[in-house]
């Protein structure tokens, strides 16, 4: 997927959302958690340095629904951007991997600490979710789509597609999510917050690839390479 084609997608994305907060002007149904918050997950990704405009951007997302007992928010210490993910939340704190894993890590060789860029970081709105989307250089776009080949001609397949039950592999969008909302749609506070920035270009980022046992928002990560 070329740049335009990205550009466009994560236009469309905020259209889509945006029409469905115009017929669904309250919060909607209340929802459980994303993710198990306590099990560990497999992920590939980066954890890189946060441009200070991100920084700025989460501080005023903080500011403003920090007291909501619905709203998740993103850690800063959480900030990554995922290359992969693999599986499910299976793991417990400390439990041991399946023997398996060294089908993975195999195949995950040519990819450890191999540095990807993101740029052109902007706000893409999920009906209830918030992410920080941006574009992958051409090198990292194919490394994704080659490690995701291998790991679906592994003894990984099953897990990676359970991870991904009804979405494109490799995913499409290139993101960190900045809060997820404990209900069908975002409030209005937090879709004017949205309207207000949703052109702001966010910064660039890098980072060194991972390959880690995490939590679902990355505040926890255990490294296996």
């Amino acid at each position: 997927m070329i740049n335009r084609e990205l550009d466009a997608l994560y236009h469309s994305t905020n259209q889509q959302t945006l029409a469905q907060w115009r017929i669904n002007r309250d919060i909607g149904e209340p929802r459980g958690a994303y993710y198990d918050p306590c099990r560990l997950a497999l992920a590939a990704g980066i954890q890189p340095d946060m441009p200070v405009q991100v920084r700025a951007l989460l501080d005023d997302l903080q500011q403003l629904a920090g007291r909501d007992p619905l709203a998740d928010i993103l850690p800063a210490e959480g900030f990554h951007f995922t290359f992969l993910p693999l599986t499910l939340p299976l793991y417990e704190q400390g439990e041991p991997l399946p023997e398996k894993i060294h089908h993975l890590t195999t195949c995950w060789e040519s990819y450890a600490a191999q540095t990807i860029n993101i740029d052109a970081l902007r706000l893409v709105a999920l009906p209830g979710q918030l992410l920080l989307a941006g574009i992958a250089d051409e090198r990292a776009m194919a490394m994704r789509h080659a490690f995701c080949r291998q790991v679906l001609h592994s003894t990984w397949r099953d897990t990676l597609l359970a991870r991904h039950p009804a979405s494109p592999l490799p995913p499409l969008f290139w993101h960190s999510t900045l809060l997820r909302y404990g209900a069908t749609y975002l409030p209005q506070t937090l879709r004017e917050f949205f309207l207000a920035r949703q052109g702001r270009d966010y910064g660039d980022v890098a980072g060194n690839l991972k390959l880690a046992r995490i939590n679902y928002n990355w505040t926890q990560c255990y490294p296996l390479d």
